[in-house]
């Protein structure tokens, strides 16, 4: 009884999450929709979600199973884009040699900025802990 209402407590916090995490993303849609911003609502979902971490309003704990969850399963949300492409296959016999490499430059690129980007975040996060482990030592 005890681990089916922990796992029903799991379920529900990650429902939870999820939905916050929706919800997030559902205002910055309507935001980018009502403002006529030019930037896709993901970047001001995710800028949103920066700002409400960075500065403690929003607790990583509040957000953490369920991000993990969202990306855990982020295989699924490109199932439609391949069915897609199989629709449009003589588009792809055209063209597919240029969105092939256009594709592979993308995302090496992604890839690489989101490497230093992450490299650059932990070097400033050991630097801040830096000095607290050191007063520590010396106490």
């Amino acid at each position: 009884m005890a681990i089916c209402l922990l796992s029903f407590r799991n379920l529900l916090q990650l429902a939870l999450q999820v939905g916050l995490l929706s919800l997030l993303a559902i205002g910055a849609q309507w935001l980018v929709t009502r403002l006529a911003l030019p930037l896709p609502s993901g970047v001001i979902g995710l800028a949103a979600l920066l700002t409400l971490l960075a500065l403690n309003w929003l607790p990583e704990r509040f957000v953490a199973r369920g991000a993990a969850w969202l990306l855990g399963e982020l295989l699924l949300f490109f199932i439609p884009p391949v069915v897609a492409s199989i629709h449009y296959a003589p588009l792809l016999e055209q063209y597919g040699v240029s969105l092939l490499c256009t594709l592979v430059l993308g995302s090496g690129c992604v890839l690489l900025f989101t490497g230093l980007v992450i490299d650059r975040v932990f070097k400033y996060e050991r630097r801040l802990r830096r000095p607290i482990a050191d007063s520590t030592k010396g106490a």
